[in-house]
């Protein structure tokens, strides 16, 4: 039994794998007759309407699960939720607050289970990242990229990602917002070497991709003062893309907030990719969903 829990679930070659799946459109309908399971803790725009619409192009039924409807690990347990969904659906995604619900999910192995989003990774974010670099470079070989902003999950999966398929990896994070030490041996055992600096700049320099998060995620708003502080000097702005590669692009993973983490000149900007990217969302899901519910 399959899962994606995050990024290093797939090896290197399964990885480029389902990207390539991600870029078809002429997949098999796998899902056809089969439903898949899609479970929300956390509210969401691109990732139930990517998810959706991914399942129903593999033919499939999504069946979207509000958290009032079934209270994970209250009402009754994760194991159990995830056996009696396994009794109907192909697949059991969800997008939660912690990351042990999802393993918690998986040891039941009765099912491929997904992350939609946990705090500790944000696989599905990551490959459609991927993606959007392989579509407009053509190729990932030789590329950097650089991300700048909170070492979060969405920094931990794109480096792992990014580093399995040799794209050198830049870090820039105010001191005190790093990777963990967790995220940094997950990393060095998957092989994958970043560049770790608190110099914005420095990272970017000479990049060909320039990306950055939100300064304060679902569930840290009580920190947001906190961290406007914390984050000057870290918004990507003209200067810093200046400092990137002529030809760099900009991506961001959304929401953004603008005069925040991105200047409005850059993200509605010309080298901005966010909205392919956010649409590659679905393409990636329905890469992914394909391989995985393919596997034997």
């Amino acid at each position: 039994m399959r899962h994606l829990l995050d990024i290093d679930d797939l090896s290197p070659h399964e990885l480029d794998e389902v990207l390539r799946r991600a870029e078809r459109t002429d997949l098999a309908p796998t899902l056809a007759g089969r439903g898949a399971a899609l479970l929300f803790e956390k509210p969401s725009l691109r990732t139930r309407s990517s998810m959706e619409l991914a399942v129903v192009q593999l033919g499939g039924h999504p069946v979207t699960i509000r958290p009032d409807e079934i209270r994970l690990g209250h009402r009754e347990t994760v194991e159990d939720v995830t056996r009696t969904l396994a009794g109907y659906h192909a697949v059991v995604a969800a997008r939660v607050y912690e990351h042990a619900t999802l393993e918690a999910m998986a040891a039941t192995d009765v099912v491929p289970v997904v992350n939609l989003l946990s705090d500790d990774a944000h696989p599905l974010q990551a490959l459609a990242d991927l993606l959007t670099i392989r579509q407009h470079f053509g190729t990932e070989d030789g590329r950097v990229v650089a991300y700048v902003g909170d070492g979060n999950n969405v920094a931990r999966s794109l480096a792992l990602a990014a580093g399995a398929l040799g794209l050198e990896v830049r870090v820039a994070t105010p001191a005190g917002f790093e990777l963990s030490e967790a995220d940094v041996a997950r990393l060095a055992r998957a092989g994958v070497a970043v560049a770790a600096t608190d110099d914005p700049m420095a990272a970017v320099d000479g990049a060909d991709v320039v990306y950055t998060d939100v300064w304060a995620s679902m569930g840290q708003e009580d920190d947001a003062d906190r961290r406007r502080v914390a984050f000057a000097g870290f918004t990507v702005d003209e200067a810093v893309m200046a400092a990137a590669d002529p030809e760099a692009v900009f991506l961001h993973c959304l929401p953004a907030h603008r005069g925040e983490e991105v200047a409005a000149e850059v993200i509605d900007g010309a080298q901005s990719l966010v909205w392919r990217q956010a649409a590659n969302r679905m393409h990636a899901a329905r890469g992914l969903l394909s391989w995985l519910v393919d596997q034997p």
